[in-house]
């Protein structure tokens, strides 16, 4: 017997129960006594509860035959006291046989289904793994994270300061963002018996920030596309590359652009030591007037090497490769070899970041960089999604040459001026470019 027809027995006992009690009082002609309207009451809570069990082991068995039907129409071998779930590949992956920008392309211009499908199948599997991204950021084709991930070590390597900043996802429309920034605040002050108490009023200004768009373009050849291996990390890494690197140079940009507060190295035959003291003014400066502490250091890779570079009377290092080496002073200290981005380097407590987008063409001579001490959380960067060039089109401006363009793009915004007294600036003659 079914568990459904053990659960289909006991709610007719429970009803039989009832309605013994009913036809034992007609048979009386008397009425029911208190006790037996509960027990009534309970024999009818048990049928509507059993009802329910009823409903639902009925479709549990039936849908568990329909099961067993199936598995032995089709001979699979099924295991009753394991089941296993497994991931279903993507799409598009390193080990698929199938090729994104080839998909991409057939589709487009050969009007291929399975093409068609296939993408359509990856922009699902997208629309799930990105479930911060909405479809409104769709405006092409999305670029498979294997592609961008194979990029990445170029990419990340572009973009420094960009990877510093406090990031935010950027709206999903408008080509303005709009931030309110106060410019007079509420103020407080002794109050004297009997006198009114201080009032300011306050005051503020609207920081509108311009929605910048970053694009790469790639022709490639038709054989390429259709006949090419590898096409797909070779094309797409150099682009997500230098869309990077470019979007890096313009937060670097804001930097130089924004900065609130500015030191200047006048120096002749400048050196560490006297380039020193400058370093701590910044510092003092952000702290005086943005209220908190600076927290990095960003700088060209030739001025962290000049420093690492300088020797005192005794031909002993400033810069050392571990702190409190040999008991030595030192003007920065680090952990060996410097690295590009997170040095590993340190002065006066901050990390120093190297980034070769900072400029080094400034001043009168064209020849100076600059250094750059500030709080990184007051550097802010929107991009979409996780920071990838999420767009890929294709266009056939010289078709007859069997040629198509590839382009990729993305969106973003970014600022250093909501409180520009959060980063210093260090320019100068100072800071030519340095002699070894």
């Amino acid at each position: 017997m079914s568990f459904s027809n053990t659960l289909i027995e006991k709610r007719d006992a429970a009803l039989a129960k009832a309605e013994a009690i009913v036809a034992a009082a007609q048979t009386d002609a008397r009425e029911l006594s208190s006790e037996q309207d509960a027990e009534i009451a309970a024999s009818l809570d048990e049928v509507r509860s059993l009802d329910e069990q009823i409903k639902t082991h009925t479709e549990l068995e039936k849908r568990s035959a329909e099961a067993a039907e199936l598995r032995k129409e089709k001979k699979f071998d099924v295991a009753v006291a394991s089941t296993v779930v497994k991931s279903e590949a993507r799409t598009y992956a390193p080990q698929a046989q199938t090729s994104f920008l080839k998909d991409a392309y057939s589709a487009q211009f050969n009007n291929d289904f399975a093409a068609q499908s296939r993408l359509a199948r990856h922009m699902q599997e997208e629309q799930i793994e990105r479930r911060d991204v909405t479809s409104a950021n769709f405006a092409g084709l999305v670029v498979p994270q294997f592609l961008t991930d194979l990029a990445a070590p170029f990419a990340r390597a572009g973009r420094v300061t960009a990877d510093l900043a406090r990031k935010h996802q950027l709206p999903n429309e408008g080509l303005t963002l709009s931030i309110s920034k106060v410019t007079t605040g509420s103020a407080a002050a002794l109050q004297t018996e009997g006198a009114a108490v201080q009032e300011t009023n306050m005051d503020d200004t609207k920081l509108d920030l311009t929605v910048k768009t970053f694009a790469g373009m790639q022709n490639v050849s038709r054989q390429a596309l259709e006949r090419g291996t590898n096409i797909d990390s070779l094309v797409m890494a150099d682009l997500v590359s230098s869309y990077h690197t470019v979007l890096n140079t313009a937060v670097v940009a804001e930097l130089l652009a924004s900065a609130g507060q500015t030191v200047t190295y006048t120096d002749a035959s400048p050196t560490v030591p006297e380039m020193y003291p400058k370093l701590v003014d910044a510092i003092q400066k952000v702290q005086t007037n943005f209220f908190a502490g600076p927290n990095v250091i960003i700088m060209h890779p030739r001025r962290l090497a000049f420093i690492l570079g300088a020797i005192d009377d005794q031909k002993r290092p400033l810069a050392v490769p571990v702190p409190n080496f040999n008991g030595q002073p030192a003007v920065a200290s680090g952990n060996g070899a410097p690295v590009y981005g997170n040095s590993g380097y340190s002065i006066l407590g901050l990390p120093v970041f190297t980034d070769a987008t900072v400029s080094v063409v400034e001043g009168a001579g064209t020849n100076q960089d600059t250094i750059y001490i500030g709080n990184s959380q007051e550097l802010h960067l929107w991009e979409q999604g996780s920071g990838e060039p999420m767009m890929l089109r294709f266009e056939q401006p010289k078709g007859s040459e069997l040629d198509v363009q590839m382009i990729v793009y993305g969106y973003s915004a970014f600022t250093a001026n909501r409180y520009a007294n959060a980063w210093a600036q260090i320019n100068g003659t100072g800071l030519v470019t340095p002699t070894f």
